[in-house]
């Protein structure tokens, strides 16, 4: 059986006594230090979330801006292409009048030379005519 003596009482102070001992010394401190530690890695989170949720808010404002320069870019490039083909369509429209204009000069001029041709080679095959008459007949007309 287990004896109770003197011993016993100086074993359990100087046990209680080394408890208060290292609680004050060590387990004090490094409790401080573990939840200095966690306050501050939880302060580095929450640094962390703001400054993503912020990245996030600037990319998506980022990206909202890219869509509406592309959707602006889209539209000036419909209206200047509508534009090209305006503009496309009013220079056919000029060459087709032009080229209009000049055949109709051509024509006329090969109809103006067509019957000057005409009235030269009636005039030249009269006076042939006259001459053939008079070969064949032997006489001047």
């Amino acid at each position: 059986m287990i004896d109770f003596d003197i011993s016993f009482v100086f074993q359990m102070v100087n046990f209680l006594v080394l408890v208060l001992l290292l609680n004050a010394f060590l387990y004090k401190p490094i409790r401080k230090q573990l939840a200095d530690r966690s306050a501050l890695i939880s302060g580095a989170k929450e640094k962390s979330a703001a400054v993503d949720k912020e990245v996030q808010e600037k990319l998506a404002s980022y990206e909202a801006r890219m869509r509406e320069i592309r959707a602006g870019a889209a539209d000036e490039r419909g209206a200047l292409k509508k534009e090209a083909q305006l503009q496309e369509a009013a220079i056919l429209e000029k060459a087709r009048l032009e080229s209009g204009e000049k055949l109709a000069g051509i024509k006329a001029r090969v109809a103006k030379e067509a019957e000057e041709a005409r009235r030269l080679l009636k005039a030249s095959a009269e006076s042939l005519s006259a001459d053939i008459c008079e070969k064949v007949l032997g006489r001047s007309l």
